[in-house]
């Protein structure tokens, strides 16, 4: 059990070290001038087609949520005033 333990901590601390020593390039300041451009388009859909969809979908699921909120309540309280 203990060579097992000591194996499992030499395997977590290789995977550490060698994860720690990739180089990622900074980009946010590319993307920092790309969303802070005036261009008309809301901050919100920059991103592209993506960003539109899930938009899109976003709000429509609030919109159903909300009109399905409004038909529950009108339900319950004819059900409660029927009985």
């Amino acid at each position: 059990v203990y060579l097992l333990f000591q194996r499992l901590r030499q395997i977590s601390q290789r995977t550490i070290s060698t994860a720690s020593r990739r180089q990622f390039e900074n980009r946010v300041p590319e993307k920092q001038k790309f969303f802070q451009e005036d261009n008309g388009i809301p901050v919100h859909l920059k991103g592209g087609i993506m960003d539109a969809l899930l938009y899109k979908v976003t709000m429509g699921l609030s919109v159903f949520g909300k009109a399905n909120t409004k038909i529950f309540m009108l339900w319950y309280n004819f059900q409660c005033a029927n009985t």
